[in-house]
């Protein structure tokens, strides 16, 4: 039997990191196996369902590298194929029209948990023969009186739930729209899905559909109920602990290939290891490890992963990413240095791409102001004949390597009796506005010639200017 998986998101809001998770796994276990990966938009709530959420999954799941092999299915498309299952478990007494007015449901609960029972649908529609004039019926499933549901977990192992404590649920709305447990049970069917792994959430929802799916003569999937993530507080993840959209970590800078290690390491282990390739956690992962205690979101974890990402990972890897970065920046990173070099200059400094692109912005464009504290320590009467000394030398140059800038600050440094950072930090504030920048000799191999000197005239003109002109270079 071929391994399907499949990953099904509701298109209600965003895609967050429980639904990255579960999307992680669902793929790792299929490519594992050689098996297929589908996508799925559960978008049978109209009222709440937006393309713009379904957007924002789909560029989520691209920009993750989790491809899927088919789909995306949209279960709003299945509304005939949905029907006809209703049509079936009606006609082989296995589901029936429910007449009962919200009066009346909520009078029968109010009964029951008087009588400290479990509020539940008590059947009495099961055997109603004839329609109550002015009520559209909802449809139930007619779950069986006895017996029990067993199934293997993945993740939980065997689980047991009585038929008793099931009531008979909705499977369509009195408007005709199913509900969520009907369709879902009918594209596992029709999709041939042989593994669901999703959140422990929907644990209660595993024996009904169950249950379903023996009513339709089909074959049982095997399931795999993923532990819920925490914020660092014990609470269940919510946005103020990081449970934002995936694309918001795009935003902030963070790699996908730093997510997803981070997010595989979340509630799965192999031995000691911390860091994982894809191909890494394809040949590794187990769902059967994964652990059955909830997992701790950790943002100064992630954080250090992604660190780890910038500083290892291939330069042109990196820069394919920074490229966007850049552009939000409204900076060209065609117009300027090779990226690729900007990202090796950069890496060990960068914690993150927004760090990296707003710290390499004036490689590729004029900055418009001095940092008011870096300018008034190294722009001044004492740096300004130093920084006309280098003004001279490096226009001389002709080769205009690393190497060679380094030999003209060295020889400045020498014949003026300084030590190196006297000169190499009000010539760096010259050229990049800031006192931070990668070594002066590679920044300015990056910057280039002509916008190195011009940013050094500018400088100087600068010093100049703060002192009311002046100063000249005979002053020392």
């Amino acid at each position: 039997m071929k391994i399907r998986t499949r990953f099904a998101p509701s298109p209600t809001g965003y895609l967050h990191i429980g639904g990255v998770r579960t999307a992680l796994f669902s793929w790792l276990y299929a490519r594992k196996h050689g098996g297929d990966f589908i996508l799925r938009i559960e978008d049978t709530d109209l009222e709440r369902s937006t393309a713009e959420s379904v957007n924002a999954i789909l560029e989520g799941m691209t920009w993750l590298g989790l491809a899927y092999d088919q789909g995306p299915f949209f279960q709003t498309a299945r509304f005939d194929r949905y029907q006809e299952a209703i049509r079936e478990l009606l006609e082989s007494g296995k589901a029936y029209p429910c007449y009962c007015s919200k009066e009346e449901l909520d009078q029968m609960r109010a009964e029951q948990m008087e009588r400290k029972q479990k509020p539940r649908y008590d059947g009495r529609c099961r055997d109603r023969m004839e329609p109550r004039e002015g009520i559209k019926p909802v449809i139930r499933f007619r779950n069986p009186d006895q017996g029990e549901v067993v199934f293997e977990d993945l993740v939980k192992g065997k689980i047991v739930v009585r038929n008793e404590e099931l009531d008979d649920l909705i499977i369509a709305r009195s408007d005709g729209t199913p509900t969520y447990n009907l369709a879902v049970v009918i594209d596992d069917l029709d999709m041939g899905i042989s593994h669901v792994v999703r959140g422990d959430d929907h644990i209660n929802n595993t024996p009904r559909q169950i249950n379903i799916l023996k009513a339709l003569g089909a074959r049982i999937p095997q399931y795999g109920h993923l532990p819920m993530i925490l914020g660092s507080d014990g609470a269940r993840l919510s946005k103020r602990h990081g449970a934002v959209s995936v694309m918001q970590y795009r935003d902030a800078g963070y790699l996908p290939d730093a997510l997803l290690n981070y997010l595989v390491r979340l509630g799965w282990s192999y031995r000691d290891q911390e860091i994982f390739s894809i191909d890494e956690m394809i040949e590794r992962f187990d769902i059967t490890d994964v652990n059955l205690a909830p997992s701790t979101f950790n943002p100064e974890k992630l954080l250090w992963l992604n660190h780890y990402y910038i500083k290892t990972a291939d330069p042109a890897h990196i820069a394919q990413h920074l490229r966007w970065h850049l552009g939000h920046l409204n900076i060209d990173p065609s117009a300027g240095p090779d990226i690729v070099e900007v990202v090796k200059a950069q890496r060990d400094r960068s914690k993150t791409l927004v760090e990296m692109a707003k710290s390499s912005a004036f490689l590729y464009q004029e900055f418009s102001d001095y940092e008011a504290k870096a300018a008034s320590k190294n722009l001044n009467s004492e740096s300004l004949p130093v920084l006309e000394t280098l003004r001279q030398g490096l226009g001389a140059l002709t080769v205009w390597k690393a190497e060679r800038i380094h030999g003209i600050i060295q020889a400045v440094v020498e014949s003026r009796g300084l030590n190196f950072g006297k000169v190499a930090q009000p010539l760096r504030v010259a050229v990049s506005g800031s006192t931070a920048s990668p070594a002066i000799d590679v920044t300015l191999e990056l910057l280039g010639r002509d916008p190195t000197l011009a940013r050094l005239d500018r400088a100087i003109h600068f010093i100049r200017a703060q002192n009311g002109g002046e100063i000249d270079a005979g002053q020392a």
